[in-house]
């Protein structure tokens, strides 16, 4: 009984290293320094913390599966080692790009043109060799990144 619950608090905690900077870091939702922090510090370390609790699901899995006799409980043991599984991969996915696509086409204006734009919004301005350009905050919201091109030099405005 000890080992299954010690199975399932491992379980349980792999998951967590790899779903807790998803929740904390997400578009569209507020987001505090402390949560970000935590967040990239997790994602920083689940790479190892997951090989880790899988190496120590593992070695559960085959003490269960010694120790008992039921057929169903060592399917289970098995089963179990699933999310495990997938939270180590996923923890050397870089899901960041799967939540923030970088805007790819974006089409641009002349600023006398623009009627989208309110005197209240916010902007990210630049201003290189006489050229400016401004990306409005709540446009770029959801995709975060606009690869661009200002006076001939390349660069990607992020917010």
């Amino acid at each position: 009984m000890k080992r299954w619950l010690l199975f399932i608090l491992v379980v349980l905690l792999t998951l967590a290293f790899v779903v807790v900077p998803v929740f904390l870091i997400q578009p569209f939702r507020p987001q505090t320094a402390r949560s970000l922090e935590v967040g990239y510090e997790l994602r920083r370390w689940s790479p190892w913390l997951t090989i880790a609790t899988a190496a120590l699901s593992l070695a559960l899995v085959v003490l269960i599966w010694r120790g008992s006799r039921r057929w169903w409980a060592k399917a289970l043991a098995v089963v179990l080692l699933v999310p495990v599984g997938a939270s180590a991969w996923f923890a050397r996915q870089n899901h960041f790009e799967w939540m923030f696509k970088p805007l790819s086409n974006a089409a641009y204006a002349p600023a006398g043109e623009v009627d989208f734009v309110n005197d209240d919004d916010m902007v990210l301005a630049v201003e290189r060799g006489g050229e400016r350009v401004a990306y409005p905050v709540r446009l770029m919201a959801y995709h975060h990144l606009v690869a661009d091109d200002v006076a001939g030099t390349p660069l990607l405005p992020t917010y």
